[in-house]
């Protein structure tokens, strides 16, 4: 074999299904469906609705309402495939592992690759969004302020953000104490946090106009477009459950089901606010807001309780979404590791079954990050990851359908393929809605990968090549 039909070989390796379930992990399976729906709405539910509703609609106007449901048929297609992935091949890797199973290596190391750029950098926005409602709560509680010196980053004029930091390394010594202490503290915040919005629903309906509705579409469809990619970031997450596969004490059974029951849930909870919150504030006005749901209720309802509420619970959703994402990135390099794509030490555990060099290193980076790096660019620079790797989740399920058709799948996409192209599609109508800038960081993020990729791990995967034995 010659040298370049031996990397086209090695590049193109596929790792057998049977290989990625890993029965003998080493990891504790200690969560039911309960955690595991916890879990993907934890890792969802946050400032996607909290924060950045406020960048997006200036973009769509009223027709915001019809974003979200953009976005989330968007992810539901991808859902659907997630669910049936979980089911059939529930390791911890998520669809990377998915990837490594029907699409080669390769695809497997940049679907992996994308998920880092998706699972750390929102990780990073949701603390930068976490830092703004402590901010705007310390104001409506003393009236004060953390200078923006100590509570922004560099390009939003101050120096560095320690709330953000605050924040990833609170969650990082939650993660390390065990998976089932973190299940358990993830519940009580998603409870917390779904009371939260249902209560600023109650109490925004109070000030409805349906004069600021009109008219729905003040910036066309292109509008309701871009609006729907930006808030495709407040979906990310609810695929964090299948990061669990290897953690469930049932995978094959509830991963699906906890798939599909926290998108439903997410996707009413956030129709219903977003229809109260422009319902009752212009959407004109949101514009430059960071804390978008305390100021609809601070400026259009009476009583001063009611944005310090919203704001307590804003501080725990996004506490959870922390929480819940940096354990899904903390797995993802786990499975990657494993593998041999990245260095062995990601997958080192400790006595309660963490892999705490992964989330020390994870946590220190990403709390760096989220320091350094305005929301905005953070926000958009998740979604085109996100979306592509769905893309490839699509894609994962048709190929699995012609190659292992006899296995046994406790979920099955409806009317696959059709479903599954319908994803795919929605995936890429959506990458292409978003900026220039974000393509330009997108695609520098992917030749830092291929150039990892061919330095170090195309040697070191542990997936031998037939004709390498």
């Amino acid at each position: 074999m010659s040298n370049e039909q031996r990397i086209g070989a090695r590049v193109l390796r596929r790792k057998p299904i049977d290989q990625l379930t890993h029965p003998g992990s080493e990891l504790k399976r200690t969560m039911g469906v309960g955690h595991l729906t916890m879990i993907s709405i934890g890792a969802t539910l946050g400032t996607g609705i909290f924060v950045v509703l406020g960048e997006a609609v200036p973009l769509a106007g009223p027709a915001i309402v019809v974003s979200f449901i953009l976005a989330g048929i968007t992810a539901l297609f991808s859902a659907l495939s997630y669910a049936e992935l979980a089911g059939l091949i529930p390791a911890s890797g998520s669809s990377y592992s998915y990837a490594y199973a029907t699409l080669g290596e390769i695809v497997a190391w940049v679907c992996g690759w994308c998920l880092v750029l998706e699972y750390g950098v929102s990780v990073a926005a949701v603390a930068v969004g976490w830092g703004q409602y402590i901010n705007e709560l310390l104001h409506l509680v003393t009236g004060l302020r953390i200078p923006d010196a100590l509570s922004q980053p560099p390009g939003a004029g101050g120096i560095v953000n320690i709330p953000a930091v605050l924040v990833v390394v609170l969650s990082m010594l939650v993660l390390l104490g065990g998976s089932k202490g973190s299940a358990r503290t993830n519940t009580i915040l998603v409870w917390i946090k779904v009371g939260s919005l249902l209560m600023f629903c109650a109490v925004a309906f109070t000030a409805f106009k349906a004069g600021n509705l009109q008219p729905l579409f003040p910036l066309g469809l292109a509008g309701m477009s871009a609006g729907a990619a930006t808030l495709f970031f407040s979906y990310i997450g609810f695929d964090a459950a299948s990061t669990a596969g290897e953690e469930a004490k049932n995978p094959q059974r509830d991963l699906p089901r906890a798939i599909i029951l926290s998108l439903v849930v997410i996707t009413a909870l956030y129709c219903a606010v977003a229809l109260a919150a422009v319902g009752a504030m212009p959407w004109q006005s949101f514009e430059g807001t960071e804390a978008a749901l305390s100021r609809v209720l601070t400026d259009n309802v009476s009583g001063a309780i009611w944005p310090i509420l919203l704001s307590i619970g804003a501080v725990v959703a996004t506490t959870s979404v922390v929480l819940t994402v940096l354990y899904g990135q903390t797995r993802i390099l786990y499975a990657m590791s494993r593998d041999g794509l990245v260095p062995s030490i990601f997958a080192r555990l400790s006595r309660a079954g963490v892999p705490f060099v992964n989330t020390i290193v994870v946590g220190s980076f990403i709390g760096i990050l989220a320091a350094l790096v305005p929301l905005g660019s953070l926000a958009d620079a998740t979604s085109i990851g996100t979306l592509f790797a769905f893309a490839l989740v699509n894609i994962a399920v048709i190929i699995l359908r012609r190659t292992e058709p006899d296995r046994q799948r406790t979920f099955k996409v409806p009317f696959s393929p059709v479903t599954p192209i319908l994803g795919l599609a929605f995936c890429v109508y959506m990458m292409f809605s978003l900026g220039l800038d974000t393509w330009i960081a997108f695609l520098s993020w992917m030749v830092l990968g291929f150039v990892i990729y061919f330095g170090y791990s195309v040697r070191k995967a542990r997936l031998a090549v037939p004709s390498d034995q």
